[in-house]
Formats: C-alpha cells, structure tokens, sequence
C-alpha cells in the first residue's frame, strides 16, 4: 500500500456551504481516529454550534477561533484585526508544521488573504513546508490564485438561491 499523501483542500465561492464542508470532512477523518486541528480566522462564538458538537464529540479536534470577528470591507480594518488575524495564523502554522495532526483546517482563511489581513506568500509557504502526510483544508471566499495552483482539490459553492434573500435572517442550527 502506498504512503498517504496530505492534501490541499479548498472550499471557496460566495455559496453557503465552505465551512460545513470543511466540518463535513472533519468528522469522516475523525471517524477513522484522526487528529484534527481549526484555526478559525473572524469567528470568536465558542457558543456556534460546530464548536460546541466538536468539543462533545470529536475528542481529537481542537478548535482554536479569532478573538475579533468584526466583518467590514476592504480597507476598514485596525491593527487589532492585523494583529489578531497573525495570531490566529500563527497558532494554525505551528499546529500543520508541528506534524502533530492529520488534518488541519484555516477556516476563511481566503477571507483573511484577499483582505490583506495576512500575506498571502505567508499561507504559500507554509503549504510548501508542511508535512507531506497532513491534509489541509482552506476556506473562504475568494482563495487567491497562489492557492488554487497548490490545491489538490477545489470546490466552488455558488449560490443559486439563499433564504437571506428572502428576508430570513441567520438561524441557530443553519448558519451558526
């Protein structure tokens, strides 16, 4: 049997879907005794409910989330946001470099790099420098080109039709 090769995942377009694909593939690796490792860049609710399934069913993962998730455009962000985005990056970087886990997830991590909020030639080279075993998943909309050329796999979630459209705001259970 050949040696397993880690992959580079990307879920990315503007469809709902990235995050729970990503949480989809979590739990299949987990079901197989894998050990899981998520960074999650603008996202600080421990009370979300895949935080709260991770920490009662997947005894393997480990969640670590931003301690900012204010959302603004292009241009509007602090050096809080520089600075909590860096640490964010830098706790998922030692986790995939560390070779201590089978899978590790940047969760919006497209977001953080088309934003500026992380150097994208940052995210390249630890992609170069991780272990050849480990699988990793990059999420967001928007994953810069220099991903999508290091991908094994990507998918893009369009949207066709979304309930917000419709008026219906983000519900517990569905969007968080």
């Amino acid at each position: 049997m050949a040696e397993k090769k880690g992959l580079v995942m990307i879920y990315t377009g503007d469809g709902k879907g990235k995050t729970t694909a990503a949480l989809g593939l979590a739990l299949r690796a987990s079901g197989h005794g894998a050990k899981i490792f998520m960074v999650q860049f603008r996202k600080s609710d421990p009370t979300y409910g895949e935080i709260q399934a991770i920490n009662k069913f997947l005894p393997n993962a480990t969640v670590v989330q931003s301690e900012r998730s204010r959302i603004t455009g292009h241009g509007g962000f602090e050096q809080e946001d520089f600075d909590d985005a860096k640490n964010v990056f830098a706790k998922g970087r030692e986790a995939l470099l560390s070779g201590e886990y089978d899978l590790v997830i940047f969760d919006e991590v497209n977001f953080a790099a088309d934003y500026g909020l992380i150097p994208r030639d940052e995210v390249v080279k630890m992609l170069k420098q991780r272990p050849p075993q480990t699988d990793v998943v990059l999420t967001g909309r928007n994953a810069p080109a220099e991903f999508v050329e290091m991908a094994d796999l990507v998918s893009e979630v369009r949207e066709i039709k979304h309930h917000y459209r419709a008026g219906i705001m983000a519900q517990k259970g569905i969007e968080y």
